[in-house]
């Protein structure tokens, strides 16, 4: 079986292909590498891959990795309908998980143009592709985001989710629509996966742990939204990497009265305060936060709490605590930092 996965060289992305190359997948992995983060942090994670930054840099091309046989990357955009049709028509692709997006709620109120560009035409072009090459299952990642400001706990895929709150929300909801009448239409199968407060090594440089951590090390103030009435379903990037292989080995089936279409979300189950967070992050450190409270950011939500029942029934279970999965993530962070200062003294002219 070859899969495409895009997003290749982003957070959730790197650990998928990671774990798809273990099993013995082939594995084609996409991204653009635009600059929204540090780019340094997406190379990383490739040259473990096995691809190096000089070759991507430089080249629309599939480059090999050297590191495994059953991979191989290209830098495109989702945009570019055409070279991703060129592409789908080469590879003979069986099933593709769909990674890529332009992430974050907050960056979705500066720059909302982007969200549209990358999360809807993307998408679309996806898509497009997955029903012309009859692609045997589309896996998707959609976000708890999507619930808004839900009222009924744990956050289920049967509620109404027809009241996002940010642009980042309502075009991962456009996702979930699309899905389904492609799935409705062409008989494709299609699996949206909300995704709930992903954390762990090789992270986004936006995302709290990081911004915390990197803070608290460097003994800055760190800002508490909502002055710390915050709670969120912590969920270690381990766990999401097993839900989504249990998706990808259940595809959806059509019935007399439903498409092939299924939505799951995939977290912890079991939400954390975000001051138990900051304190779990402080004994990893072994240094007090200097914490600055803050009212709530437009577009965030106070709380998210997954059902995963759905998702438990076919064998899913969230093994990773949240006081084991920050120390992971520090032990990460520090490693990082000291490799990124050791690159930047070599490329620093004498």
């Amino acid at each position: 079986m070859k899969i495409l996965v895009t997003g290749a060289a982003g957070f959730i992305g790197f650990h998928l292909i990671k774990k798809l190359l273990k099993i013995g997948f082939t594995v084609v992995g996409l991204d653009n590498i635009n600059d929204y983060y540090d780019k340094d942090v997406k190379y990383g994670r490739l040259d473990i891959l096995g691809v190096e930054k000089s070759k991507t840099e430089k080249s629309e091309v599939l480059i090999s990795s050297e590191k495994y046989s059953n991979f191989h990357f290209i830098k495109q955009d989702l945009q570019n309908s055409e070279k991703l049709n060129n592409l789908f028509f080469e590879q003979d692709f069986s099933v593709v998980c769909n990674l890529a997006a332009q992430a974050g709620v907050r960056y979705s109120i500066e720059n909302p143009r982007a969200y549209i560009d990358s999360n809807i035409v993307g998408f679309l072009n996806v898509l497009e592709c997955c029903r012309h090459f009859k692609i045997k299952h589309l896996i998707y990642a959609s976000s708890s985001s999507v619930y808004g400001n839900n009222k009924s706990i744990p956050f289920s895929t049967n509620d109404n989710v027809d009241h996002p709150i940010s642009l980042y929300a309502a075009s991962k909801k456009s996702n979930e629509l699309m899905a389904y009448t492609y799935s409705h239409l062409y008989n494709l199968p299609t699996s949206g996966l909300r995704f709930f407060t992903v954390y762990g090594p090789w992270g986004r440089p936006d995302m709290a742990i990081y911004l915390f951590t990197k803070s608290i090390i460097e003994q800055k103030e760190i800002k508490i939204f909502n002055h710390g009435n915050m709670m969120r379903d912590f969920t270690y990037i381990d766990d999401i990497i097993s839900g989504i292989e249990i998706v990808l080995n259940n595809p959806p089936k059509k019935s007399k009265v439903t498409p092939a279409y299924q939505l799951f979300n995939v977290g912890n189950g079991s939400p954390e305060s975000l001051l138990d967070f900051v304190k779990a992050i402080e004994n990893a450190i072994g240094l007090e936060a200097n914490k600055n409270f803050s009212p709530m950011q437009p577009g965030d939500v106070s709380r998210t709490w997954a059902d995963i029942t759905d998702l438990e029934k076919l064998g899913y279970k969230s093994s990773v605590g949240m006081n084991e999965g920050v120390i992971k993530f520090v032990e990460w962070y520090r490693q990082f930092l000291n490799s990124k200062v050791k690159n930047d003294q070599i490329d620093r002219p004498t």
